[in-house]
């Protein structure tokens, strides 16, 4: 019998679009994202006892990558996006079955009227709509190892950028979104093959419009719309 899969839950996050989204789960502690489950899913049993755990693994889906056929090599973009590398040595969202993996923390569950409950988390790096196919709970016993090794990731360089965003322009954002703004922006959300410090990139988070530019390692916000 040929196994099939299907969402429970979707996420609810304030990226639109892919730009921007930080490359892994957990570089950005500010993103607050909400898990949203299907109807059929909305059995308030089957979350019993998640609450007393501080952290969560997110099996979902790079619904935005889904494409006919696959690659066996891809280009990381912590290498510049000039080096191939195997697709299962890398966490790049174009692989056979567009399947990722996110660790969040559990900030709280929330009974509500219109979703049933819900789970309120944070660093997650999945896009508004993401479907959610299966969540387990971090243990750290199990799933923590210091000594592990990062393979290429050891080496690349370090893609955190000095952020330029003035206080009339922040003030634009909500308060409570402002430091996540500040953490999305520090991680270079341009792609690795683009580096025109004369071009104006557009990133929208939390409903704004968030242009900016980049020189060297300095980059600046030069307009903030709603």
């Amino acid at each position: 019998m040929k196994a099939t899969i299907q969402a429970i839950a979707h996420m609810r996050s304030d990226f639109p679009t892919k730009f921007g989204i930080p490359r892994q789960s957990g570089l950005v502690e500010e993103l607050r994202s909400t898990i949203v489950f299907e109807p059929e899913y909305r059995n308030p049993d089957a979350l019993r006892g998640i609450e007393d755990f501080s952290h969560l693994w997110l099996i979902w889906q790079f619904s935005e990558a889904v494409r006919q056929g696959w690659s066996p090599t891809v280009r990381p973009p912590r290498l510049g996006g000039n080096t191939r590398m195997g697709v299962f040595a890398t966490r790049s969202p174009f692989r056979p079955n567009n399947l990722g993996l996110s660790s969040v923390r559990l900030l709280g569950v929330e009974r509500t009227e219109e979703y049933g409950t819900v789970l309120h988390v944070g660093g997650a790096d999945l896009m508004d709509g993401t479907p959610i196919f299966d969540i387990k709970p971090y243990i750290p016993y199990g799933d923590c190892h210091p000594g592990a090794t990062g393979g290429f990731t050891d080496q690349a360089k370090d893609f955190l950028l000095e952020v330029d965003f003035s206080p009339a322009l922040l003030g634009k954002l909500p308060e409570e979104k402002q430091e996540a703004a500040l953490g999305v922006l520090s991680h270079d959300p341009r792609p690795s093959y683009q580096r025109d410090p004369k071009r104006v990139y557009g990133l929208t988070f939390a409903g704004f419009d968030i242009r900016f530019t980049v020189r060297e390692n300095k980059l600046t916000v030069v307009e903030v719309n709603a």
